[in-house]
Parts: structure tokens; sequence; C-alpha cells
């Protein structure tokens, strides 16, 4: 049974939806699009869509939830991290996971607030849009002397190495092998 803070967002988004006669996704989708700070959404939707605040909020903060997508919106969970400046990195986004999803049907996929997980019965790797120019992929690969190209990352971090990648070039064999590795000893 939801909370009382629970059935009030349900009844808010209800009333947003019998209000504008537009699904409540759809704005979420909107308001991703639009993409941006959380502020700059509201703007938007109250400005150009004659939203009110209140509304705008809601949509707002449920457009920049990456685990929890919107009840109708058929968004990928990575979207929010390609708007604006970072929007010419998803090509590389997209090269990375799609080899990734051949090494095996049980690779998982868990998106977090800033990168999305790689996993298999543990976290192997991670995809993360770093800067407007880099995404850095990280890898967990112990064993694995650095490189000039994988690079060791500091004791206690999430990975034990990382590879910046700046250009879908670089979604290549070599970048593949030390994945598919970490794939086989997770």
């Amino acid at each position: 049974m939801p909370d009382a803070v629970e059935l009030a967002t349900l009844t808010q988004i209800k009333n947003i939806e019998e209000s504008t006669g537009k699904p409540f996704g759809e704005w979420v989708a909107l308001a991703r699009k639009h993409g941006g700070k959380h502020g700059e959404m509201m703007k938007f939707l109250k400005e150009k869509h004659g939203l009110g605040h209140g509304n705008a909020n809601l949509i707002a903060i449920k457009a920049r939830e990456v685990d929890t997508p919107p009840v109708g919106a058929n968004t990928d969970p990575a979207d929010p991290w390609f708007t604006d400046k970072k929007a010419a990195l998803r090509p590389i986004y997209d090269a990375v996971a799609e080899q990734v999803k051949k090494f095996g049907d049980d690779v998982e996929f868990s998106p977090k607030k800033t990168y999305m997980s790689l996993r298999r019965k543990k976290q192997f790797g991670c995809i993360m849009p770093t800067t407007a120019t880099r995404i850095d992929v990280g890898i967990n690969l112990k064993s694995a002397k650095p490189t000039k190209r994988l690079l060791a990352e500091k004791t206690g971090a999430m990975f034990t190495h990382r590879v910046p990648v700046s250009d879908v070039k670089e979604v290549d064999q070599e970048l593949l092998a030390w994945l598919k590795r970490a794939y086989d000893e997770s």
C-alpha cells in the first residue's frame, strides 16, 4: 500500500494528465529531451507549456531520476546522461553497450545516477560519460598491469582500471578484450 507521500504524488500525476490531456510519461520525456538542470527544466515547462510551479517541479524531479523511469515513458535510462554538452558521446556509449551485450545472456546493465554498471555475478565494468568530450570505461581486472591506455585506478576505487574513450573508433578489439576478460573473471 502506498504511503501518504506516494498517494499524493499519484494524485498529482493523475491531475496533470487530466488537466493537460497528455500522459505523465510524455511530460517527463519532453523534460528529459529539453535537458539541463532541474531549474532549467522547470522554467521550460512553465514558460513554454504553461504548467504551474508544483507540476513543473514534479515533472523535473521525475525527469532527472535515472534508476526509475516514469510509467509510460519509453526512454532509455542512459538518455539523461547525453543531453546538452555530452550529446556527442552517445555513439560511443552505444558502441560499447552493443559489444558488451554480445558477451553473453547473463550480462546485466544496471543504471546508476551517473553511469551504467556492467554486471554478471558481480560488477565487471561500467560506462561513464565523464566530461563533455570523454567517456571512461571502468574495468575490474585485478591481475592486469597498467598500460598507456589501460590506466590504473587508486586503491579502493570502484574499478581497478579505466580506459578513456573520446572517439567511437577507440571502441576497438583491445578495449573489448579487456572488458571480455573482466566479464570472464566476474
